[in-house]
């Protein structure tokens, strides 16, 4: 092996040893890879030759696991979970491993051997590009729970080549570019070759002469499954997130037409297999993009309700009575949102038109089968498709979309005849506009699920309250809670291993790791000088590792002895970006204004944004432009850099996240209250010893409640004044009680009947924004930071008629209170015993966010299965 670090590669003999747990044996596993299953030529072994061949000793024991999993669930034959999703944020896989196997140790000792420290190879490998922001991310710590909990469980996914994008910032603002991630290949994936099935698009349907109905012609596709085993940590158990491909068969190349010269249209179906798992979210704007966009949904559920099906029939050979009544006593099948919706007429479909059963009996068993999880209260991010579309591309599945939705009417005016004049708003099929007549996926997935849940118990609240309350009048019992969880291993334990090893110094255990709920025996230490102490050295050690990504990322220079202010995630109007990036806006106006004596009492600050704007999403990327205005100007001023630093952190994804989070001291989690269903980087911070600053949204309720009122920095808006002050807004309003009317009322109460509402004594004055509000977005409009146009962006805060016509998210209703919490944050911050109490803090009471405990919930609450752990 000429080349770098080849002579001390030389030296270890390779011989393949797939469960090899000793450093020295591992070194000639990898060396053994190296040679014998090589990807590269034979003329170096440098860190990317390193990592694959190390990756692949790692799956080896993967494996190992996984086929001994996937054999004791054949024999013991238990109900198993399947879990839909169109998104998988994995993140680098080969810490987690190495992390769940227990072998860490033996692994870095044995790359050593070839002149290597983990750490650097773990660097070469490229994130998975199969997911977006918090869908996927939530979905990649439920497996590792599943595996965990030892649970018979897989999940479904589709295997996209370039991901959503990898995102470039440019002076122009975000370049989407395509990620490529599998440019060379992934060492993790396994490809069953075996496991294929048909998905048919298009075509028509066909009245047989029994009477039954047959869905033929169209265009076909295989889906071809490619596994990625995810390891249980110190179990044996190691489950399978398994991926679909779309291809073509070599019968679908036209020869004749590649020899005429007609190469395109000699391979169109092959183009159009390549299509369906090239992108994540293709757009949708035009009749094309909408067709991919439902191609890829039902390609996922088509394949994964065909494997499911193989597999109970493969296993019910083995069973005395086979019935298929037996299929929801075996199979769950559980929603991530309504993307796998058509999961529901597909299991119909399957039933009735594959294997012959009767309407009722598929009705019954599909119903006793799927449950959905709701993420979102978004008017658009609530799916609706277009019946046209949705019958020229699956005209069987909108036969039987259309039987739902009839029988679904049927049932509310036979059995609940009060509800009957709600039927418009609760039924699946929308043709309030005879143009564009809808199918809501949303109303499909309540309908036809044995459980809904949400994510968190405000969020489940709206549910129950608002968005599908008049289902809860049907059906009171079919609506739950789940708040969402994250798993500690690789967002405690492995990202952040100075704090994970003074956790377990501390609380004399290292079961913290699988037990959440043991890190409340820090709060005893809480103000416990030597902890403080390692505890701060533990945050600077993070620091000092952020502000390198920064400064190598960016070239932009922080300092770790700053105050360490991050938001990260999805770029969108309701997270409030804006909102942040505002408060910079005027934090660095104040700034120049100070003499120099005044800017020594400040608290510096470095504010870090970092998320990816969808590309379509005008304002989303407006955003991030305007970020990237502000800090061009911030960090090249002289008078201020020393005290604010703003910062977009490009192409945020997991293993940007890992870097970021252990460092963070504050995060902003400020979403319009009653908008983000829950939130997930909330419990990643919080965990790590980091103090939010945000609105009662989504799990922020939670968390706040778990870490004490005291270390969250709280203001704005609650959820229920959100309709109010939008109202307010659109008349020009704010609201505000009349002492002299309220004085008044309390008399009358004493003296006459009651019944009167206060609200009558409720005055009404014309909105006037918080001066400081005005004085941020006059700074931009001044130029200050460039000359971009950001009129659209600021007129969205206020509507082309004056104030009250637009600011649907309330940024300048939440401003003032946002700036005086951030006020609050500063002078926390000088009081560094007080600030280091509530980072502890913070981390004790984290423990009900792990995922272990909520996929527990789900299988004994909603799915019914329990562990089943390899001997």
């Amino acid at each position: 092996m000429p080349g770098s670090n080849c002579a001390a590669a030389d030296k270890v003999k390779p011989a393949a040893s797939p469960a090899a747990d000793k450093p020295a044996e591992i070194a000639g596993n990898i060396s053994y890879h190296a040679q014998y299953s090589p990807h590269f030529s034979p003329l170096a072994f440098g860190p990317e030759e390193a990592f694959y061949a190390t990756a692949e000793s790692v799956r080896d024991h993967l494996i190992e696991r996984w086929n001994d999993t996937y054999v004791h669930f054949h024999k013991t034959d238990p109900k198993q979970t399947y879990y839909l999703s169109m998104e998988y944020l994995q993140g680098r896989a080969l810490t987690n491993a190495v992390g769940n196997l227990g072998i860490t140790g033996a692994y870095a000792e044995a790359v050593k051997k070839f002149g290597y420290e983990l750490e650097a190879l773990v660097g070469q490998e490229k994130d998975a590009a199969l997911g977006n922001g918090g869908l996927g991310r939530l979905a990649s710590c439920f497996l590792d729970s599943m595996a965990t909990l030892n649970l018979p469980a897989w999940g479904y996914g589709l295997r996209y080549r370039y991901g959503l994008f990898k995102q470039r910032i440019t002076k122009e603002g975000q370049e989407e570019i395509a990620e490529d991630w599998l440019d060379k290949f992934s060492p993790w994936e396994i490809p069953r070759h075996d496991v294929v099935f048909p998905v048919r698009f298009f075509g028509h349907v066909e009245i047989l002469p029994d009477g039954s109905r047959k869905w033929v012609g169209g265009e076909v596709l295989k889906a071809l499954a490619y596994d990625v085993p995810i390891p249980g940590y110190k179990t044996k158990n190691a489950i399978s997130l398994r991926l679909w491909e779309a291809k073509a068969t070599a019968e679908d190349f036209n020869l004749f037409q590649f020899n005429d010269g007609q190469y395109e249209s000699s391979a169109q179906l092959h183009a159009r297999a390549e299509q369906i798992c090239a992108v994540l979210y293709p757009g949708d704007a035009t009749e094309e993009g909408k067709l991919l966009r439902l191609k890829q949904q039902f390609f996922l559920c088509s394949a994964s309700l065909q494997d499911m099906i193989a597999r109970f029939k493969e296993r019910k050979a083995d069973r005395v009575s086979g019935k298929w009544s037996e299929f929801p006593s075996k199979v769950a099948v559980q929603l991530n949102d309504t993307h796998p919706t058509l999961a529901i007429p597909e299991l119909m479909r399957l039933l009735m038109d594959e294997e012959g059963l009767g309407w009722d009996e598929a009705w019954d068993i599909t119903y006793r089968t799927v449950s959905y999880t709701n993420h979102t209260v978004l008017p658009e991010a609530l799916e609706k498709w277009s019946q046209i579309v949705m019958r020229k591309l699956l005209p069987r599945h909108m036969e039987i979309i259309e039987e739902i939705d009839k029988r679904f009417r049927e049932m509310v005016i036979s059995k609940h005849k009060e509800m009957e004049g709600k039927i418009d708003s609760m039924k699946v099929l929308d043709g309030s506009n005879p143009q564009k007549p809808v199918v809501r996926m949303a109303n499909l997935c309540v309908v036809s699920s044995h459980t809904v849940n949400g994510v968190a118990e405000l969020h489940s609240n709206i549910l129950k309250q608002e968005l599908f309350a008049d289902y809860v009048s049907i059906w009171p019992n079919k609506f739950q809670n789940k708040t969402n969880g994250i798993t500690p291993r690789r967002w405690l334990k492995f990202c952040n291993p100075e704090l994970s090893e003074i956790i377990t110094k501390w609380i004399k255990t290292d079961q913290w790791t699988s037990d959440l709920d043991l890190l409340t025996g820090l709060r005893k230490f809480a103000d416990d000088e030597k902890l403080h102490a390692e505890w701060a050295a533990a945050k600077l050690a993070c620091k000092k590792r952020l502000a390198k990504h920064v400064l190598d990322a960016t070239g932009v220079t922080i300092d770790p002895t700053s105050l360490f202010d991050i938001q990260i995630k999805r770029i969108h109007e309701y997270k409030r970006q804006l909102l942040n990036i505002l408060g910079a806006v005027y934090r660095y106006k104040k700034l120049k204004e100070m003499s120099a004596e005044e800017k020594q009492k400040v608290t510096p600050r470095t504010v870090m944004i970092g998320g990816k704007a969808f590309a379509t999403y005008t304002n989303a990327k407006r955003i991030v432009k305007l970020v990237n205005d502000v800090g061009a100007v911030v960090n090249n001023d002289p008078e201020v850099n020393k005290y604010l630093k703003v910062v977009f952190i490009p192409n945020y994804n997991v293993s940007v996240a890992e870097v970021l989070i252990p460092g963070s001291e504050l995060s902003q989690h400020i979403s319009t209250a009653g908008m983000e269903a829950s939130g997930t980087s909330n419990m990643k911070f919080s965990l790590n010893g980091c103090v939010i600053i945000g609105t009662l949204d989504g799990a922020n309720v939670e968390i706040r409640e778990e870490v004490g009122e005291d270390n969250f920095f709280l203001f704005g808006a609650k959820a229920d004044q959100v309709a109010g002050l939008r109202k307010d807004r659109e008349n020009g309003l704010v609201r505000c009680v009349n002492l002299n009317s309220l004085l008044f009322f309390i008399q009358f109460i004493f003296f006459h009947v009651d019944g009167l509402l206060l609200t009558y004594f409720l005055q009404y004055k014309q909105f006037k924004p918080d001066p400081r509000f005005e004085e941020a977005k006059q700074l931009i409009r001044s130029g200050a930071f460039g000359s971009y146009n950001y009129e659209p962006l600021l007129d969205s805060l206020e509507g082309n008629s004056g104030f009250g016509r637009g600011d649907y998210f309330l940024v300048g209703y939440d401003f003032p209170g946002y700036i005086d919490a951030q006020d609050r944050v500063d002078a926390a911050y000088k009081d560094k015993k007080k600030w280091i109490k509530m980072s502890i803090l913070n981390t004790a009471g984290s423990g009900k966010f792990s995922s272990d405990r909520t996929i527990a919930q789900y299988a004994k609450e909603i799915w019914d299965i329990k562990p089943s752990p390899v001997a």
